[in-house]
């Protein structure tokens, strides 16, 4: 359970950033609110994996899983570069998601 709690505050990480760009530098009172509101939520669901997956694990995974999807979802929203090489570094960061899980205590 802790794992899939850590995949949705991860989710709502993308969500905050991703609301970041929208909000206009914090300008714009819904999408401001709403990447506030995904903020929360976020570091709600990540406290609460933390009770059972070490700090370090879950954090790396969390900070894995936002910056794999705003990079992907940069490419897609903002025409953000999409070359290979970056591709291949976003596809490094799953691979250390993914070892991480494999090798957590809580696996």
């Amino acid at each position: 359970m802790s794992w899939l709690l850590l995949v949705v505050a991860g989710l709502f990480e993308v969500a905050w950033a991703i609301g970041l760009a929208y909000s206009d530098g914090l300008t714009k009172p819904a999408p401001t609110v709403a990447t506030v509101v995904a903020l929360a939520i976020s570091m709600v669901l990540l406290a609460k994996a933390t009770q059972t997956i070490p700090i370090g694990t879950a954090y790396a995974v969390w900070t894995g899983i936002g910056a794999v999807g705003t990079a992907l979802l940069g490419i897609a929203l903002f025409d953000e570069p999409a070359t290979v090489a970056r591709l291949l570094f976003v596809s490094l960061i799953v691979v250390g998601i993914v070892g991480l899980h494999l090798v957590s205590p809580t696996h």
